[in-house]
């Protein structure tokens, strides 16, 4: 049985970046502007941001902040979709009121990088789609 869990909030970034950049059906989305410097605080530290990079066009999905045991993701983009997605798959999900809306969603353990997928998964297909 494994005990050991990745509970720290700049591990758990590192893990997501790794993810973004070598998971297949994540192909549209980049990792930019990383601090590879960057500290957790407890308001959560600018880590990087997420960007979704189509024909032409690129547009920040989300920026990923470092807190001391976990990330938090403030997306800008599909809000609603990424907020469904990421519920179903377990993970905190809040609303941030604000203009335009975000969904912030917690990712608290390197295990929970991996439900985080899907969201970005669906983000990543929804900015994909042509409009029309």
């Amino acid at each position: 049985m494994v005990t050991d869990r990745l509970t720290d909030g700049r591990r758990i970034a590192q893990f997501l970046a790794s993810e973004l950049t070598g998971h297949d059906d994540l192909a549209g989305l980049a990792v930019t502007d990383p601090d590879p410097d960057v500290e957790p605080t407890p308001d959560g530290a600018f880590a990087y941001a997420i960007e979704h990079r189509g024909e032409g066009n690129h547009e920040r999905v989300a920026t990923v902040s470092v807190q001391p045991n976990r990330v938090r993701l403030a997306f800008e983009r599909a809000v609603d979709t990424v907020a469904e997605a990421a519920e179903t798959e377990g993970l905190r999900v809040r609303p941030k009121a604000v203009r335009p809306p975000k969904t912030l969603v917690f990712v608290e353990d390197g295990a929970q990088v991996k439900w985080l997928l899907p969201a970005l998964e669906t983000v990543s297909r929804e900015l994909s789609e042509p409009t029309g």
